[in-house]
């Protein structure tokens, strides 16, 4: 029996939008190749999360913090600055200090990340809080600290590792259009670049994502954007997809359906077949989220973040052990992971 009849007969795929023809070719790449084996759940404590399946940690062992609270100049469309809403407001350096240490004493925390708003020039103003990263790491040297970096030079970069931090992320988009329509950004896809040759400087993890169906739904720059990637040792790539939800009403957004979804994965494996892939948190839910996930593992994907319900099950019939970690997916690349870094 093969994968498409089987995992149809899992309850929660009734009705899942999968294509018989497409999990076909998967299963035939995959007998053709040395599969790719475990594959590690990243449930993280940015929100709450639990399944049949799997279960939350019961911690905030890994939250999120927003210097900017929920502002952001940029308001892109695809956005529109939600993304910062559940993150933990941190708007003055002694704020983000007193919650980190709080939360250590309460929670054990193990690690954070940190992120804010753009200003006009996609640059979040990291500066003024280096020094209370740099204290924190010094008082604490085992949390784990990412930071989402934005656009930026060699010395910005430099800043953020002389302060600790340990894994850097940063958006990569690789069409024009996609800037100036969707992000209303004046800086060209060769500044998202050389974002990567400058933090390539640095001793730091280096985690780019991907937005698939970041230009209104469609594709547009993803493959551009992977081979923009293939030119820089970095230690993972996490791939995110639109949510249009988040959107405002008057913007011509599709939600872009699984199966070019799957195109995206399929080429991801294929340009960097020794890199870490993992499939991020961001994503649309409900059957789109299933069937998204379903082609994630049968691509050959390394990692998800808070997979759906049913996706164990998914694993189990392609022979994928799975472990669970309940860290963001981008912190969580050990050793046996970092194939990047030494290509």
């Amino acid at each position: 029996m093969g994968w498409y009849q089987q995992i149809t007969r899992i309850e929660p795929f009734d009705d899942a939008p999968l294509d018989a023809d497409l999990v076909a070719a998967f299963e035939r790449g995959a007998a053709a190749h040395e599969p790719r084996r475990s594959v590690r759940f990243y449930t993280p404590t940015f929100k709450s999360y639990e399944t049949s399946e799997l279960k939350d940690c019961g911690k905030n062992s890994f939250p999120a913090f927003s210097i900017t609270g929920g502002a952001c100049a940029l308001d892109c469309d695809h956005c529109r600055a939600k993304i910062l809403q559940p993150m933990i407001p941190a708007t003055n350096p002694e704020m983000l200090d007193s919650r980190v240490r709080d939360l250590i004493m309460l929670q054990d925390l193990k690690g954070f990340l940190l992120s804010g708003g753009s200003n006009r020039r996609n640059e979040v103003p990291y500066e003024r809080y280096l020094p209370t990263v740099e204290k924190l790491k010094h008082d604490y040297p085992h949390l784990r600290i990412a930071v989402h970096s934005a656009l930026l030079d060699q010395a910005r970069a430099k800043g953020l590792e002389a302060a600790g931090v340990d894994v850097a992320m940063t958006d990569v988009i690789g069409a024009q259009e996609t800037i100036r329509e969707v992000y209303h950004l004046e800086r060209s896809v060769d500044d998202f670049e050389a974002t990567l040759a400058a933090l390539r400087t640095t001793r730091m993890e280096i985690v780019p994502h991907i937005v698939i169906g970041l230009h209104y739904g469609t594709l547009k720059g993803e493959f551009n954007a992977l081979d923009m990637i293939s030119r820089h040792a970095v230690d993972a790539l996490v791939l995110v997809i639109v949510m249009p939800y988040y959107a405002a009403p008057e913007t011509p957004f599709d939600t872009i359906a699984p199966g070019e979804i799957a195109q995206v994965f399929r080429a991801a494996r294929q340009r960097l077949p020794a890199l870490p892939l993992l499939l991020g948190c961001a994503r649309p839910p409900g059957l789109h989220k299933l069937a998204v996930d379903s082609y994630a593992l049968m691509a050959g994907l390394d990692g998800i973040a808070f997979p759906a319900e049913g996706i164990k099950g998914v694993a189990d019939i392609l022979g994928r052990p799975v472990s669970q970690e309940h860290a963001c997916c981008s912190m969580a690349v050990d050793g046996a992971l970092q194939a990047g870094r030494a290509a």
